[in-house]
């Protein structure tokens, strides 16, 4: 399928038009967040005061605009999402089509550590690590991308499994095109689909684990995310007060669900349209 045939066919995937939509909405706030709300610190002076003409998401303990502070949690959250991503294929992807072409030996040794990798708790491990390496945004997103290459390997190598074999490879091994350019040209081109798919659950994966991590007091606590938010209304109590400061946990809950599950919606709705059978 050619760029213009498949995007024909995902303008009529309404529910896959809508995740796309949301997820550069959101990058685009993350992105503009400097154009968008003044930087979150210090104190202000309306203490957890509800929704207002000043405050439209209200504020928080400290008097600080929460809706300043879902801006920026959203650039962070964009931000770890694009290095979780960038680790995960840089490692991921090269693997999984050296495993996937070469078999053997070689693939066989790759494909026994990327099922260790793949037994491995994910997040236990993420504590570990984010404990041992730090807890600045940039450590975290890398920490993520390390942690989520395996499943993307085990993409790129069933997808290459079944492209190597197909008659236009085997024209180019007797043309004696290099191995690399078969790789990365004319393997990788053909399998960029399953690999997008599986990079946009990387990025929805990405925000949900540095939001427990923030949420475990392991994130950057000197940047805002929605998980430490979420802490912070935790830490204090805002979750039992009467009366609740509903807005203060309320909005970044909503955003961390609403980034999750729109880019869970742009996987599935790419995947459909690439299937001949679902499309």
């Amino acid at each position: 399928m050619n760029q213009k045939t498949f995007f024909q066919a995902f303008r009529r995937n309404k529910l896959g038009m809508a995740g796309l939509v949301i997820v550069l909405l959101i990058i685009a706030i993350g992105l503009a967040a400097p154009l968008l709300a003044k930087y979150p610190k210090g104190y202000g002076r309306n203490i957890e005061a509800p929704p207002s003409q000043a405050n439209w998401m209200g504020t928080d303990n400290l008097g600080l605009d929460v809706m300043s502070e879902i801006v920026w949690g959203a650039r962070t959250s964009v931000y770890v999402s694009a290095m979780a991503v960038l680790c995960a294929a840089a490692i991921g992807v090269p693997l999984g089509l050296v495993s996937g072409y070469f078999k053997g030996r070689v693939g066989g040794f790759i494909d026994s550590v990327i099922e260790i990798f793949m037994t491995m708790p994910m997040m236990p491990l993420m504590i570990v690590i984010a404990a041992i390496a730090g807890s600045s945004v940039t450590n975290v997103g890398i920490v993520i991308g390390i942690l989520s290459w395996p499943s993307l390997a085990r993409v790129t190598r069933n997808a290459t499994l079944r492209t190597s074999e197909m008659p236009f490879i085997e024209v180019s091994r007797s043309l004696g095109v290099s191995k690399p350019k078969i790789l990365f040209k004319h393997i990788l081109l053909n399998i960029i689909g399953p690999v997008m798919v599986n990079l946009t659950l990387v990025m929805a994966t990405a925000v949900l684990s540095e939001s427990g991590l923030s949420f475990l007091g392991l994130g950057d606590p000197n940047t805002w995310s929605w998980g430490l938010i979420l802490k912070k209304a935790w830490d204090s109590g805002a979750l039992l007060k009467t009366p609740n400061p509903v807005w203060w946990w309320l909005w970044p809950s909503v955003a961390i669900t609403l980034y999750v599950v729109s880019f869970n919606i742009l996987g599935n709705a790419i995947n459909d349209t690439l299937n001949p059978k679902t499309r």
